[in-house]
């Protein structure tokens, strides 16, 4: 990698420091040409790193390897645990894994951290002062990936919300916070519908939050808290929510920033951690040298101040900065009036180096020296133990014999003595008894069982009832236990 500019700082400061592993992935699309001139930048700003590089994406997917990545590169990432890499294509169709989502489960990378700022005048937005980080739980709720087809008519998607995964992505939120001198932290939750799982979410952040008394606390439903954001982002400051709301929420506020093409991406976890941008791999793009290296970019900056490297961490995202306030724009980004010199992936990232030791003047330079650690572990999980006791059996059936009253007539009689029936109901919709005509219903419904005094009942008990269905003929597809946690009713109606 030839360079035309090496600075004699970096050099000096550098030289005595021993190279940091990590792992690089050239991926797909534009994926090595932004990944070269990342690179370019990188050794060029005297980053102190030791490649090994692994094949990931389009062609181990057509090799027959369903996770896009092969057996022996897992043992690259978990050896230098830091992850460099480029967008990837995966094709349409088929088994096909997301190797995004597989590797931040299987290396328990727990937290997606997206800034997303505006870079006004020099970027085209109507947000000039937005300045926000959106910290994503990055492992479960819907992204847990639990689905079944359980009749003809519906799909289920599990959403799983744990106490130990929200504890730890908010409490990284607030150290965030802290780490940068960040002064509010926002929760972005739907606890009014989804009032068990989202509802623990925003009990852990008020719970954690109460911790950090020098952070400004807030939270939003996330419809109206989205709209707010899409309107006013530079109310915000660090929001954090729950998988799905963060995926969604950060592109809309990366676009809205100026492009999504500037936007970078970390995946933290406890051992491991992945740096990436968050848009895709463009096909339509590559080999022109065209891209905007700009997302992966940042998300590199991010991995230096990650590995202890804040020193090459601040020459480059400086010298990027003003790079962007000097007009030097690739095509996505430029525009007639603002911009002085449309240029390639390769050129833009030439001007970066030649700008290193470089400030910018009117947008904000950068500074990660002085950031002090991030400590999630400094504070004991509050979680408690609870009594739990099963009180009742939500029994799911697939049937297509007639409407909401004969069915409901049907399962009422199969009730025992410890366990009678409660209810009937299609969708989440009560139908049975005094069901309304009007109500749709599709042929995946839920007999409910409930102790009428709320005791805990056994294995025993529930196998009993579940004889009782079997003997009727009619085709379970699922049951949920009902409980309570120190007597406290654990389900939704």
């Amino acid at each position: 990698m030839s360079s035309t500019h090496t600075s004699s700082e970096a050099k000096g400061s550098t030289a005595t420091q021993a190279k940091v592993p990590i792992t690089v992935a050239k991926g797909d699309g534009i994926g090595p040409e932004i990944m070269d001139a990342t690179l370019h930048i990188l050794k060029e700003g005297g980053a102190r790193l030791e490649i090994e590089e692994i094949e990931v994406g389009e062609q181990v997917y057509l090799r027959g390897i369903s996770a896009g990545i092969e057996p022996q590169s897992w043992d690259s990432l978990r050896r230098t645990k830091v992850f460099l890499k480029a967008p990837i294509t995966t094709p349409q169709g088929g088994g096909y894994q997301s190797l995004n989502v597989a590797t931040r489960k299987t290396l328990g990378l727990y937290a997606n951290v997206r800034p997303c700022v505006s870079y006004h005048p020099f970027v085209d937005t109507k947000h000039p002062k937005q300045n926000l980080v959106i910290v994503r739980e990055n492992e479960e709720d819907l992204y847990a990936g639990i689905e079944y087809r359980q009749t003809e008519d519906v799909y289920q998607c599990l959403k799983l919300i744990s106490r130990p995964g929200s504890e730890k992505i908010v409490r990284y939120a607030f150290e965030y916070a802290r780490r940068y001198n960040r002064k509010k932290v926002t929760c972005f939750m739907k606890d009014n519908i989804m009032k068990l799982t989202d509802g623990l979410f925003h009990k852990v952040f008020d719970e954690i939050g109460a911790l950090y008394p020098d952070i400004e606390k807030e939270a939003w439903i996330v419809d109206i808290g989205a709209a707010k954001m899409a309107d006013t982002p530079e109310a915000f400051d660090v929001l954090v929510m729950p998988n799905l709301y963060g995926d969604i929420l950060s592109d809309v506020a990366a676009q809205i920033a100026g492009s999504v093409g500037l936007a970078g991406s970390a995946n933290i976890g406890d051992h491991c951690a992945m740096f990436e941008a968050i848009h895709g791999s463009a096909p339509r793009r590559a080999g022109q040298n065209l891209a905007n290296p700009s997302g992966l970019f940042l998300g590199a900056v991010q991995m230096l101040v990650h590995i202890n490297q804040p020193d090459v961490a601040e020459r480059v995202h400086n010298a990027w900065l003003k790079t962007i306030e000097d007009g030097i724009h690739t095509y996505d980004i430029f525009e007639e009036g603002v911009s002085k010199q449309k240029v390639g992936t390769k050129e833009f990232a030439q001007a970066i180096v030649d700008r290193l030791g470089q400030k910018p003047e009117k947008l904000a330079a950068v500074s990660y020296a002085q950031a002090p650690k991030q400590d999630i572990q400094s504070v004991q999980s509050i979680q408690t133990k609870s009594k739990k006791e099963t009180v009742g059996l939500d029994v799911y059936l697939d049937w297509t014999d007639g409407n909401a009253e004969k069915l409901g007539k049907i399962v009422e009689k199969l009730a025992t003595d410890k366990l009678p029936f409660h209810m009937l109901t299609n969708r989440g919709v009560k139908v049975y008894p005094d069901g309304l005509p009007e109500t749709f219903c599709t042929d995946h419904w839920r007999a409910r069982f409930l102790h009428k005094d709320m005791k805990a009942l056994s294995h025993a008990d529930i196998l009993e009832l579940l004889k009782k269905f079997n003997d009727a003929k009619l085709d379970f597809i699922k049951t949920e236990n009902l409980c309570t946690f120190n007597g406290e009713k654990s389900f939704s109606n």
